[in-house]
């Protein structure tokens, strides 16, 4: 693994609340290492998105417009019950 890539990744998921950096930086440590890099791009892709929108796609409010990111928003619900 690119230790510079998790740094980098590292940083990019501390976002506005402590709630979504838990979430994403959860999903880094538990989930990154094992995904295959598509799923890796996607998730570093994500991090581009505005905190609001992540919020209300991780609340179930709405839908990530595309499937891969909603892939990782829904793995990320289902390991903390949202």
């Amino acid at each position: 693994m690119d230790e510079a890539r998790l740094k980098r990744l590292r940083w990019r998921t501390r976002r506005g609340t402590r709630e979504l950096d838990r979430l994403f930086g959860g999903w880094l440590d538990e989930r990154f290492a094992d995904a295959d890099e598509a799923a890796r791009l996607a998730f570093d892709e994500l991090l581009d998105v505005q905190d609001p929108d992540l919020w209300d796609w991780v609340m179930g409010h709405a839908r990530a417009p595309r499937d891969d990111w909603q892939a990782i928003i829904d793995d990320i619900r289902t390991r903390h019950r949202l």
